[in-house]
């Protein structure tokens, strides 16, 4: 028995599992680590960097899908464009500060009327004609 740990039968072989099995994602810990790293943004990388960046990312992709797939089904439809991904973000709040500067291809923007070009309002007792004094 070398190194540390149980030791293996002779014809078992392990079954792997996937860093983000481990961590309970969806988003690739392992490829995420790997730009990590190439990218050069720092010297070394811990191990729990990717983890937590996965979740991170998918959290946000998940808020973003949800409320874009509540802006489709608010249009009737079933499958979400950009329309309706930039109808979500917009918005909310968080999200529009978050990705305030950036263009969303096909987006539109959002119906918006300025409050000056709205048709004035008439009092029911007022006159509408000059007054005289």
């Amino acid at each position: 028995m070398a190194g540390r740990g149980k030791s293996l039968a002779a014809g078992t072989a392990k079954k792997s599992t996937s860093r983000s099995s481990k961590a309970g994602l969806q988003f690739p810990v392992g490829r995420i680590a790997r730009f990590l790293k190439t990218g050069k943004y720092a010297e070394r990388v811990g191990g729990g960097a990717p983890v937590y960046l996965a979740a991170v990312l998918e959290y946000l992709a998940a808020e973003v899908l949800e409320l874009a797939g509540n802006a489709a089904r608010d249009n009737k439809k079933t499958r979400i464009v950009p329309r309706h991904i930039q109808l979500a973000v917009r918005n909310d709040e968080e999200l529009s500060k978050l990705l305030g500067s950036v263009t969303i291809a096909n987006g539109g923007v959002l119906p918006n009327i300025h409050n000056m070009l709205l048709p004035k309002k008439t009092g029911a007792g007022s006159k509408s004609g000059p007054i005289d004094d």
